[in-house]
């Protein structure tokens, strides 16, 4: 199985919790570039293959993140730090030109012998589009825009000319010089009707919220239909977080401690603010309000043994990679190494 975690590009929130405490100010300079550089070492120390750079420009930092760096500039950074970590840097098409990734990305792809790949993000914070411009259309308007992108990458890193004439885009006689060293593999989120339709038809691979099982496994049957009726196959990675502890109770002691500190208020705020997506953050679940991606309704909480035989379920569904965080030092440590080997 492979292991994907995220780059360090925000700060601040993620835990719908209450308090007086003030946030602490996002790092900068000498002391942003060492925390950079210890994170990435870390990560590659851990044998991660994927490190993932989240477009988030905007965040609440009360029921979500607050500050945020960067994707662009974070993957280009990373990219002179890293010697092995394939760095796949999450794009809102609206935000950015496909014509103009697809030569940022070729670059990247160069400078990083091909371990680039684009998560093309339809978006859903619509308040995040208000604030920079972008017309965030209707959801399934999103996804045919995304469809547009992807077409327009991929024919780019394919055909030495390339023409275009779309809705939302369009090329005339695009040549990418050099050459991408490389294919492009695109990954995406989402998890609605016209997510499960852009990733069968368009997409290499599927990022997926955590969630329970049956969730999980309904999610992956429909896309690889979809994939199989497009005469493709699709990959999945699933996003959860890890808490190991000697004991499953030990575990589910702590967690029902972090549960119990979430504040109602907030609570409804995330829910509000997560409205522009279809088919995640449905769940009344409380641990799908431990984090932003719903990665505690995976339930990889107790022991060792436990948090293997869980993951183990969701291997034999179709989940290739694990999405995860560094935060929990005993999950890193017992429950990493194992995983790789699944």
């Amino acid at each position: 199985m492979q292991t994907c975690t995220w780059a360090p590009t925000t700060f601040s929130g993620g835990f719908v919790v209450g308090g007086t405490q003030p946030r602490p100010a996002a790092p900068s300079g000498k002391q942003l570039r060492d925390l950079i550089a210890g994170y990435v070492a870390r990560v590659e120390a851990l044998g991660f293959s994927h490190l993932l750079m989240a477009q988030r420009w905007w965040g609440s930092g009360e029921e979500m993140e607050g500050s945020s760096l960067d994707c662009l500039a974070m993957t280009s950074w990373i990219a002179q730090l890293s010697r092995k970590l394939e760095l796949v840097t999450a794009i809102h098409p609206g935000f950015f030109s496909p014509t103009a990734i697809a030569k940022w990305g070729a670059t990247l792809s160069a400078i990083t012998d091909n371990r680039w790949s684009i998560n093309v993000t339809s978006g859903w914070n619509l308040r995040e589009f208000d604030m920079f411009g972008v017309d965030a259309l209707e959801h399934d308007e999103r996804y045919a825009r995304s469809i547009e992108f992807i077409e327009v990458l991929r024919g780019a890193w394919s055909e030495r000319i390339f023409d275009y004439e779309g809705s939302f885009y369009s090329a005339s006689g695009l040549e990418l010089e050099p050459r991408p060293v490389g294919p492009l593999t695109v990954f995406q989120g989402g998890q609605s009707d016209a997510a499960i339709s852009m990733a069968g038809a368009h997409s290499d691979w599927m990022y997926l919220n955590g969630g329970d099982p049956d969730r999980v496994g309904q999610i992956i049957e429909r896309a690889r239909a979809a994939a199989a009726a497009s005469g493709r196959t699709l990959r999945f990675a699933m996003y959860a977080q890890g808490l190991c502890r000697q004991s499953d109770d030990e575990a589910w002691d702590e967690i029902n401690k972090r549960i119990a500190r979430i504040d109602p208020e907030l609570r409804e705020k995330r829910i509000a603010a997560t409205s522009g997506a279809s088919g995640m953050w449905a769940s009344h679940d409380d641990l799908s309000m431990l984090d932003t991606n719903e990665g505690f309704a995976a339930r990889l909480i107790g022991s060792r043994s436990t948090i293997l035989e869980r993951l183990e379920i969701y291997r034999e569904l179709g989940v290739d990679m694990l999405h995860t965080t560094i935060s929990d030092e005993a999950f890193c440590t017992e429950c990493l190494p194992e995983i790789r080997r699944l």
